[in-house]
């Protein structure tokens, strides 16, 4: 009798506990630490890969599927595709209270497209002749030609909405519209965000998020093996997906990504200037060997500077097919002599592993390299920034951007006016049938001219724990969206 009165009760005590809550806070790993938390003045993905969609709001956003999607604007409307009224949402504030209205797009738009703006992407807003605002919650923004891509443009990390009242701090004490607000940062460690009680959309389920720095391969794996980490959302050892897909804890994400990843070529270099030089080294690539080398299989070989998800790509690969011998014959024809070329490599693994690989490939052709590993700083400075190299290995992650070929101060230094001209017609054309013609011409110029080497589409490698839902599948842009993030209760 006693038993039954002790079993009894133990089941009524199960009952009246409470299930046990889903977490409501996440880690998160990425490869590379931002240099700082500015989108608007920084060129690293990194940042984008913290602040996009959590921190930073824009007018429009990019959706996980790759599309444009309202903002901090809920509606916009042109005639004309010259003339864009963006319709403010109400009741938006920034982190530290006060109130975001069209004066803020004014200020934000202006000082991007200033003439000392340091804007990495500068020229998204070149277009633009007056940005107005007609009352609070509506903006007139006039472009100097008409440009069908223009709410595209906006929903990039580097047209966010910021506050005129905290810019002098942005860099390392950030304050945007976002879901999230900036907590702490441990440089060399972490960033740590907070839900912001004062989002004017749907809150977040994740009270904190704290991402870690973790670019060694080893390193990450253990960390994940260990439970330090919830989810790497791009992980950088493709070696070990197998091991960690047979473990039930955990769960693989593979999907695409915007990153063309490139064996970039300074066309300043007197041997690079010469096409059949850079034809030459683009037919002494081993594609396959170097996706398989560096990526272990994951990745899609490229042909020109385009995503092959994107329904106007065009694959040209079969003009720049592994050919040595046809690499030597060129060369030989040049008559170019060809000095030790300085192989600049970022720190991701792809870049490390693959340029060991593009370095052996091209000493098989007879182009000798000397590689130099830098760290991502050093990177951004010296060869993104002061054009200081001969090649380099990146992922440009950023979408749609086959339009810096046309930027005269890149980092390529490539000059072409045919594909000048290409991307002139472009901005102006606002018929889907005439943009995506001028967008594969420009794709055959590029892939005519050699304009770089262009290696493969980075694919996205994510793992997290079983219980995580909401992560993005794909990347349409470099950013760690936070805000569909949850655990399975």
């Amino acid at each position: 009798m006693f038993g039954k009165l002790m079993q009894a009760a133990a089941a009524a005590a199960m009952l009246a506990t409470p299930a046990l809550a889903a977490p409501d806070s996440i880690t998160l790993a990425m490869v590379l630490e931002p240099p700082n938390l500015d989108p608007t003045g920084g060129t690293a993905a990194a940042i984008d890969e913290v602040v996009y969609a959590n921190l930073f709001e824009g007018l429009t956003r990019i959706a996980p599927d790759g599309s444009v999607a309202p903002g901090l604007a809920e509606s916009w409307d042109s005639t004309d595709g010259r003339t864009y009224i963006f319709h403010l949402r109400p009741g938006v504030t920034f982190h530290d209270g006060a109130a975001f209205d069209a004066q803020d797009v004014v200020f934000s738009l202006d000082r991007a497209r200033a003439a000392d703006s340091t804007n990495a992407q500068k020229a998204l807003f070149e277009g633009i002749k007056t940005v107005e605002a007609i009352d609070p919650q509506t903006v007139r923004v006039t472009l100097k030609s008409p440009d069908g891509g223009f709410p595209f443009k906006m929903a990039w990390g580097d047209a966010v909405m910021v506050d005129q009242a905290s810019i002098k701090d942005i860099a390392t004490h950030p304050v945007g519209t976002g879901p999230f607000r900036f907590g702490e940062w441990r440089q060399g460690d972490r960033i740590r965000l907070d839900a912001f009680d004062g989002y004017w959309g749907e809150k977040p389920a994740l009270k904190t998020a704290t991402f870690r720095f973790i670019s060694d391969p080893s390193a990450a794996f253990a960390a994940m093996m260990a439970g330090d980490i919830d989810a790497f959302p791009i992980y950088p050892a493709p070696e070990t997906l197998p091991q960690l897909q047979a473990d039930p804890r955990f769960k693989v994400l593979v999907g695409t990504t915007e990153g063309e990843t490139i064996l970039a070529m300074n066309h300043q270099h007197p041997a690079l200037a010469d096409a059949r030089v850079r034809k030459a080294i683009a037919h002494a690539i081993n594609r396959q060997e170097i996706i398989d080398g560096a990526m272990f299989g994951h990745g899609t070989p490229i042909g020109t500077h385009f995503a092959p998800h994107h329904p106007d790509y065009l694959d040209l690969t079969a003009k720049s097919q592994y050919d040595p011998e046809l690499s030597k014959r060129l060369l030989a024809e040049s008559g170019t002599q060809i000095p030790t070329l300085r192989l600049a490599l970022p720190p991701t693994p792809y870049a490390r592993r693959g340029g060991e690989i593009v370095a052996a490939e091209l000493r098989a052709v007879g182009i000798q390299t000397r590689i130099t590993n830098m760290e991502w700083a050093q990177w951004l400075e010296q060869v993104f920034k002061n054009a200081d190299y001969d090649l380099t290995i990146i992922s440009h992650v950023e979408p749609m951007d086959i339009g810096i070929y046309a930027r005269k101060d890149y980092y390529f230094n490539y000059q072409n006016p045919a594909f000048d001209q290409v991307m002139a017609r472009l901005d102006a054309a606002t018929d889907p049938a005439e943009r995506s013609a001028l967008l594969k011409q420009a794709q055959e110029i590029l892939a005519h001219d050699h304009a770089n080497g262009f290696l493969f589409q980075m694919a996205k490698t994510g793992v997290a724990k079983a219980e995580i839902e909401g992560l993005w599948e794909n990347a349409p842009m470099p950013a760690n969206d936070l805000t569909a993030i949850r655990w399975k209760e």
